[in-house]
């Protein structure tokens, strides 16, 4: 048997001598083994764990609310693993390699810690791998073993420094049109959103872009009014009678709520109560609905209470500021960023409106349906949920007068809405007159805010809506 050349594993190996007149069980065994290497696909891929990176803001633990990948799907960069909930806010992970997920570390609901492990992914051994990610010696799998699914969810395409642009000026990646292959987001496409806005840099919901009226010519068929007492409806839900005692752990926007109201406790408060006739404002926004549904956005009272506040805010400053730990400096807030309380079914949680101080109430209305829209789907970010300078909290879509509302630190001032109801009230003349009032109630912090500065700020908040048009005389 004339063998010229063998080829191994590792290497190739030429053999000199022309002959080798050797015909034994050794040289059919290293025979049959070439044979068996050089028709089967072997991948020789090294299993990466993908830790839970930091996602900031201090936070430390995380619970896994969904995956979009299971085991043996194929990811590439930028793909979409999970969603994960913190006590602030829901954050997508992706991808940051080219592989195949071999090991999903956490459940459903469970917490996953940050700097360990979250996934499991193989990639090419070729391609090398991130010097802080540690690598897990595993046997070659067959090609054939692998399998590849489409990852459902939204992908955003973008660099980390595309990402931390967009983070800087307040903008939402899924909102910027990219143009780079796949819809990559490049810095242009951030910096040409940049160039469309005027005043704050506020994301606009795409369903709620302002458009021109029509022309008068063309009418708005008016909506029916309900003049029919609503009465509230309980929510029918199954009861379960377990008759035993149940532990659950405190997570998510629950356990962010125990760590504020922990630490709001320590600030004095007071409160000062008043109500405000908001007969002419009612009248004012059945005029102006219809035209801003034209427009695209659904307006309720709340942006001309928000608006109304950060004209108070200008005439006092005090109000929108913070208090340091030690007590020996207060800071004053340029931007007005009021947050608005949400009931959702993951708990309480307050987004905030940034710049409310250059935006118009149309302006705030839209930008409040996109916080709804996402708080509603448990999708709002870090961004939309920290920043607060100031906090007003409608209690009365749900019902009651009167209550007394925390303050949210690091915060000095918030106001609690109480249900609008219809009244009778007596005029300049004397005579009685129906009137739709509502009442507010504050709390401030007592250490830099005296009762007087917070009833004047009230005293213009409530002229302002009462009389709506004074607020020309002072919009900027």
């Amino acid at each position: 048997v004339c063998i010229h050349r063998v080829r191994s594993c590792s290497s190739i190996r030429f053999i000199k001598s022309k002959y080798v007149c050797v015909f034994d069980k050794s040289a059919l065994k290293f025979s049959h083994q070439q044979r068996l290497f050089r028709t089967s696909a072997v991948s020789c891929g090294q299993i990466v764990q993908f830790k839970l990176s930091d996602i900031g803001e201090g936070i430390t633990e995380v619970t896994v609310k969904e995956w979009y990948v299971k085991e043996g799907d194929s990811v590439s960069q930028f793909d979409s693993i999970c969603e994960v909930q913190s006590d602030k806010a829901s954050v997508t992970i992706t991808s940051r390699y080219d592989g195949i997920i071999r090991k999903l570390h956490y459940n459903l609901d469970e917490i996953a810690y940050v700097g360990k492990p979250l996934v499991d992914i193989e990639i090419d051994a070729s391609k090398g791998v991130a010097p802080e990610e540690d690598v897990v010696e595993t046997p070659p799998m067959s090609h054939e073993e692998h399998t590849h699914q489409e990852i459902k969810g939204h992908k955003t395409l973008a660099t980390p420094a595309v990402r931390r642009l967009a983070m800087e000026n307040n903008i939402k990646l899924s909102e910027v049109v990219g143009t780079g292959k796949d819809n990559r987001i490049l810095k242009e496409d951030i910096l040409n959103y940049l160039a469309k806005q005027t005043g704050a840099i506020l994301p606009p919901s795409p369903k709620a872009e302002i458009i021109p009226p029509l022309p008068k010519s063309e009418t708005v068929p008016a909506a029916p009014k309900d003049k029919a007492r609503r009465i509230p409806v309980p929510v029918s839900r199954p009861i379960v009678f377990s008759g035993k005692d149940k532990t659950e752990p405190i997570t998510g926007f629950q356990k962010a709520m125990v760590k504020t109201m922990s630490a709001a406790l320590k600030i004095p408060h007071f409160g000062y109560c008043d109500e405000i006739d908001l007969t002419q404002l009612v009248q004012l926004r059945e005029e102006l609905k219809p035209v801003a549904q034209i427009r695209g956005v659904k307006l309720s009272f709340m942006p001309f209470f928000i608006k109304a506040a950060s004209l108070g805010l200008l005439q006092y400053p005090i109000l929108n500021a913070s208090l340091d730990e030690s007590c020996q400096n207060v800071t004053y807030k340029a931007s007005h960023n009021i947050g608005v309380a949400m009931d959702t079914e993951q708990g309480l949680i307050v987004p905030n409106v940034k710049n409310v101080q250059v935006c118009s109430v149309l302006e705030i209305a839209s930008e409040l349906n996109r916080l709804q829209s996402l708080g509603s789907a448990g999708q709002l970010g870090t961004n939309d949920l920290t920043g607060g300078t100031f906090t007003l909290s409608n209690i009365g879509t749900i019902g009651g007068t009167y209550t007394k509302p925390v303050i949210l630190p690091p915060e000095v001032a918030i106001g609690a809405l109480g249900k609008i109801q219809v009244l009778p009230r007596f005029n300049g003349n004397g005579e009685v007159f129906k009137a739709q009032i509502m009442n507010v109630s504050w709390s401030a912090d007592h250490r830099i805010i005296d009762g007087a500065t917070m009833a004047r700020f009230s005293n213009l908040w409530k002229s302002y809506l009462e009389n709506p048009a004074s607020m020309l005389l002072d919009l900027k």
